[in-house]
């Protein structure tokens, strides 16, 4: 889905969000996007706007918190639609969840992770394998979390990623050496969603009958 498409999207959820008695976890992937958060810094794009587009690389302004990023199809985009009554209203114990929930799929895969002291995100030998940034409306958690598994590594010359000069990016398929399977992936973090936001999964979502929900 675009990235345009997905904000949008998010936007209604949000709005429905009250209504229901669960949560929703939206997984996708996006063709090639620079997204720019609410505390971007224009510098941090190296490439000019037309050699983007000769490239096939949107840009566009993003509700999230957070800098620069990018993302790209083999980056599996995790987009929570969270009440946050249920966190005590706690953004930082969320978003350090949100890291754990990461942190414990790449466990399941043979990755050893972790998050770093004053950064966002998650890490293997200081390389970066998953960024997160979220977005709050009337105490609803949007946007999410973008996580390497088998994507193009090379596209990240094109920014400087979070605005951090000496980060560089990994994936899954890179730090393992051979492929991975995407769907397995997903289903795993859909696993320590559930466990660690202390969630049970109830199926899959069904835009035309929220309330079916078993």
């Amino acid at each position: 889905m675009n990235y345009r498409g997905a904000q949008a999207h998010q936007e209604d959820l949000v709005g429905k969000r009250p209504q229901w008695p669960f949560d929703l976890l939206i997984l996708l992937e996006h063709p090639p996007v620079i997204t720019l958060g609410r505390n971007a810094d224009k510098q941090n794009i190296l490439w000019p706007r037309e050699a983007l587009q000769s490239a096939g690389i949107d840009c566009v302004a993003s509700r999230r918190g957070g800098d620069i990023t990018l993302h790209s199809p083999g980056q599996l985009v995790g987009y929570p639609i969270v009440d946050l009554n249920h966190y005590q209203r706690d953004l930082h114990r969320y978003l350090r969840r949100l890291e754990e929930i990461l942190i414990r799929t790449l466990a399941d895969f043979g990755l050893s992770a972790c998050s770093l002291p004053g950064k966002t995100g998650v890490w293997i030998n200081e390389r970066k394998i998953a960024s997160i940034g979220i977005a709050v409306r009337h105490w609803i958690s949007y946007h999410g979390f973008a996580l390497n598994i088998d994507n193009e590594l090379s596209i990240f010359k094109t920014i400087i990623p979070c605005g951090l000069p000496s980060v560089t990016m990994t994936s899954m398929s890179s730090e393992l050496g051979k492929p991975v399977d995407k769907n397995e992936v997903a289903e795993t973090l859909i696993h320590h969603f559930g466990n660690i936001l202390q969630r049970p999964f109830l199926g899959s979502y069904d835009d035309n009958t929220p309330t079916t929900q078993t």
